[in-house]
């Protein structure tokens, strides 16, 4: 089998004329319609599960026993941000300045985390997926991407990355940790942010008035476990939700060009199934069409999933679907075998009796 790391991209195609063949197939099926309805109706039945937690804690009292209903809290607080991304690329309202508006609030005010810094990281990610010097969802930090940059890594760094596979998913429990640190960075940054009254003023409350309430709740001690249970979760099931897309997919190195099609389809994977997946992935488990129609609503997107295939089967474009366990199985993989590029040759003890 092919390794995903060398794996071989397709050359440049000169052609956009079959992107625009796929988008008329579309268009004729009507699927860039909006589904204000369904999201509407999401809405309401998050906000008011989010509303029966948090009065469920009030009729528990002062107990361990309100720790149960963090891993709810965490789930609400995940589905809040697939509405977010979703208004962000506008395919909640046909306005852009409701969807704007929307996603900021969901963003700041209830899930906590900045919309500028999001919406700053995503538009590069979808503009050039897996594309090595674009992509910041590619950029090698914490975890390793590139098995070049494994071999320069040192120290900790290079422990870690030797297992990065088998730790990604518990270094997850970081993530909405990390998530909102950036979000604070980024609105007292010195960088150009629209609305950043708005966007502190949304963060400072939701995220000082949510621990406040939870003191108002129960006591102390039993809401700093439920805070760091509810963090640890929500970066668990953010990180299973998108991991899962890109992670062990081809990716396309620096000055390399490949047309918008090949550039989107063959480097996204979708995640099967069915309804229960479109839900509990939030849509994101079509990102081969998420990427090609990033306006397409979520009910939309099952519809569009066939058209692409027959598609892509069409002109023989190699288009990726896996489950969701199989897929979690393709990245931790992926991440071992770059960092495989951080071992010693005498890692290996069979290796070193040679050596010996």
């Amino acid at each position: 089998m092919t390794s995903v790391l060398t794996a071989p991209l397709p050359r440049p195609h000169p052609y956009t004329s079959e992107f625009s063949e796929l988008l008329g197939r579309v268009k004729d099926s009507k699927l860039l319609d909006r589904a204000v309805g369904y999201y509407m109706t999401l809405l309401v039945v998050l906000s008011v599960a989010l509303g029966a937690t948090f009065t469920g804690m009030y009729f528990i009292g002062d107990s361990w026993a309100q720790l149960a209903l963090a891993p709810l809290v965490a789930i609400i607080m995940t589905q809040f941000s697939f509405v977010t991304h979703e208004a962000a690329h506008r395919q909640v309202f046909s306005s852009g300045r409701k969807n704007d508006i929307v996603a900021r609030i969901l963003a700041n005010g209830v899930v906590g985390i900045s919309y500028s810094w999001w919406m700053g990281k995503h538009t590069k990610h979808h503009a050039n997926p897996n594309t090595v010097g674009k992509d910041p969802d590619v950029k090698s930090d914490f975890v390793i991407f590139q098995e070049e940059k494994a071999r320069e890594t040192r120290g900790f760094a290079r422990a870690f990355v030797k297992r990065q596979g088998w730790l990604f998913f518990p270094i997850l429990t970081l993530e909405g940790l990390n998530l909102h640190i950036q979000a604070f960075r980024k609105v007292f940054s010195k960088d150009p942010i629209k609305n950043r009254g708005t966007e502190i003023s949304l963060l400072l409350v939701r995220n000082l008035g949510y621990p406040v309430v939870l003191l108002l709740l129960m006591p102390w001690y039993v809401a700093a476990v439920f805070l760091v249970i509810h963090m640890a979760l929500f970066g668990v099931y953010m990180g299973a939700s998108f991991a899962p897309n890109h992670k062990g997919m081809p990716q396309i190195p620096e000055g390399v060009k490949v047309d918008f099609l090949r550039r989107q389809v063959l480097t996204s994977r979708n995640i099967r199934g069915g309804l229960f997946m479109d839900h509990f992935m939030g849509g994101l488990n079509y990102q081969v069409e998420h990427h090609l129609f990033p306006s397409m609503a979520r009910p939309k997107l099952f519809f569009a999933a066939k058209l692409v295939r027959d598609f892509c089967a069409e002109k023989k474009i190699a288009y990726t679907e896996a489950g969701l366990f199989e897929s979690y199985g393709i990245v931790v993989r992926y991440l071992n075998e770059v960092g495989l590029a951080a071992r010693d040759p005498f890692d290996c003890p069979a290796a070193s009796a040679i050596g010996r």
